[in-house]
């Protein structure tokens, strides 16, 4: 029976195609007593063990499909595998209660979690309950020698239906075969939405009901722009959704054809498309998909991916390599953001209540200088390899970034002693992601050479809504009114002292922004790579005069996100 449901459009594409509905295995056991406690110490050593193996292949394979920055929640993965806290209370609960290890370990956790939970002012923590959920999963299948579902032995086109789909999930998907997937919950800000846009497969979630519908071997048809699904759909409805993919198909095609050409609007104005990478092998994406810069490379990877702080040279090399495969175009290095969800275990962090507003980014380059200094020193000696441009991140306060440029100017004239060449023409700027920096950007305007909006947690400092946790995320509003007043606060101080201004965040590839974000003038537009050719197609359809009147319409006659929306679809239709 034909039935129709409307969820969230998160990722762009059409797909008809038969389900496969992700089970979850039955993990179920008997708790038991034991005497052999140490065997039962080795099997759930074992289990970690190889838990720890297939989270390292996932993370490799994820690295590869998905890129530097989505690989990364496996990091937090595999941190709880090797957590002694958690790992030592489950070998205590099997000798202090003579346990099975399955028993222990679901106690243990099940604290954790409920613990992480509990805590509903505090965003981060509950994202660590989900951590410890989807790594206890792995954990006491193979204490049970219950094989999890390996979706990367799909061999037939299929749309995955579930009730969410976990970042182990998505990094295995091939989009050879995996056409589509449809879940119950999630954001346009969730992992598996994030990671679906990156590996260009249609996804709609949140559907809330989708699993309690269909049954293996029903047919779906999806819209992933709309947000339309279809369960068992006619053979009419199937025939416009083929004709909706092919027109889409045809679409891309016409963007592809857009590599290699200037990005500029209907009328002529010139604007900088860029693309955000994690490491020199992202370099690849960016300029297959015609990407004029990098406007913004995530350096914390390099210490994520190494298990001591990495050397001079080790980033020296790194930094080299993106300078030299992007040739004369600009590459913006955003220095170390480590903190809130990124942590290194051989750096120890405060025990915080909340992480995302404590210590990270530029206040910790600036508490331990010395770890700084080695970063500032392999960028400075790489920046005669390319067009350099340094961004300190997490800057609040003037204050912090004189300190912060300080700090580089002092190791440009050590290295200048001792002999190292070192570039004359490397722009200094700052991340906008604190609300106190974009209200006072006229101030930062007249000492940086630019600005780099990082809207992901500009919206969500602002709004006091972390853009992670489903209870509040109607409040991550891109376009609301308040957001695009500090935005053209923003670019608009910039521009009184003639400097530029960029965005690196989600919103910077957001087809309903990019209209407002020509209208307010933003100058570089940084994003995934995979969004630069459809942006860049936009782009030459608008008239920059026009949109400037939308994006003035936007900030002075608009109440609420919904208005401004409405006002968008106005202006381009």
């Amino acid at each position: 029976m034909t039935k129709q449901l409307k969820g969230i459009a998160v990722s762009d594409g059409i797909a008809v195609a038969k389900v496969y509905l992700l089970v979850e295995p039955d993990l179920s056991f008997e708790k038991r007593s034991i005497e052999d406690t140490e065997a039962e110490i080795t099997r759930l050593s074992d289990a970690l063990g190889q838990s720890t193996k297939e989270l390292q292949a996932i993370r490799d394979k994820a690295v590869h499909t998905l890129g530097e920055e989505e690989a990364q929640v496996f990091d937090a993965h595999l941190m709880v595998l090797s957590d002694p806290e958690l790992v030592g209370a489950i070998e205590s609960n099997i000798t202090d209660n003579k346990v099975n290890a399955e028993s222990a370990l679901k106690d243990v956790t099940d604290m954790f979690i409920g613990m992480f939970e509990s805590m509903e002012d505090n965003p981060y923590m509950q994202e660590r309950a989900a951590d410890i959920r989807d790594v206890t999963k792995r954990i006491m299948s193979h204490l049970l020698g219950i094989k999890l579902p390996d979706l990367s032995m799909i061999d037939e086109e299929v749309i995955i239906v579930a009730e969410d789909l976990t970042p182990s999930d998505t990094a295995q998907l091939d989009r050879n075969f995996v056409r589509a997937f449809v879940t119950n919950i999630g954001g346009r800000t969730s992992h598996s939405a994030i990671m679906a846009r990156s590996l260009e497969i249609p996804a709609v979630v949140g559907t809330k009901e989708i699993t309690d519908l269909v049954f293996e071997g029903d047919v779906l048809a999806i819209d992933g722009s709309e947000g339309d699904v279809i369960i068992n759909p006619t053979d009419e409805q199937v025939a416009d959704f083929t004709q909706k993919a092919e027109a889409y198909s045809a679409l891309k095609a016409e963007w592809e054809k857009l590599k290699n050409s200037p990005t500029v609007t209907a009328d002529g104005k010139h604007f900088e498309l860029a693309g955000n990478i994690g490491t020199p092998k992202d370099l690849d994406g960016v300029l297959g998909n015609g990407g004029e810069a990098v406007g913004l490379y995530r350096t914390e990877f390099l210490y994520m991916d190494s298990p001591d702080f990495p050397t001079e040279n080790e980033q020296f090399e790194a930094y080299k390599a993106v300078l030299e495969g992007m040739g004369d175009k600009p590459v913006v290095v955003r220095t170390m953001d480590i903190g809130g969800d990124k942590e290194l275990p051989y750096l120890k962090f405060p025990e915080e209540m909340n992480p995302f507003l404590g210590y990270r980014a530029i206040r910790i380059c600036l508490a331990e200088d010395a770890m700084f200094r080695t970063q500032l020193r392999a960028l400075l000696r790489a920046s005669v390899y390319g067009n350099l441009r340094i961004m300190f991140p997490m800057i609040a306060t003037l204050t912090e970034f004189r300190e912060a440029k300080a700090l580089l100017l002092e190791e440009k004239a050590n290295l200048i002693a001792e002999g190292v060449e070192v570039s004359d023409d490397i722009q200094v700027g700052i991340m906008i992601e604190i609300p106190a920096a974009a209200v006072i950007a006229d101030r930062f305007a007249k000492e940086v050479d630019f600005f780099s909006i990082g809207t992901n947690d500009l919206i969500q400092y602002t709004m006091a809504a972390d853009r992670m946790n489903e209870r509040v995320s109607y409040l991550y509003q891109p376009y609301n009114p308040a957001i695009l007043r500090l935005i053209k606060n923003v670019i608009d101080a910039a521009h009184a002292e003639g400097k530029w201004a960029g965005m690196c965040g989600e919103m910077a590839g957001d087809q309903t922004a990019v209209p407002l974000l020509v209208g307010l003038g933003l100058d570089e537009f940084s994003m995934s790579a995979t969004s630069i050719l459809r942006t860049r197609s936009l782009m030459k359809k608008l008239d920059s005069k026009k949109m400037a009147e939308l994006a003035n319409k936007a900030v002075t006659e608009c109440d609420t996100a919904e208005e401004v929306v409405a006002l968008v679809e106005e202006y381009t239709k």
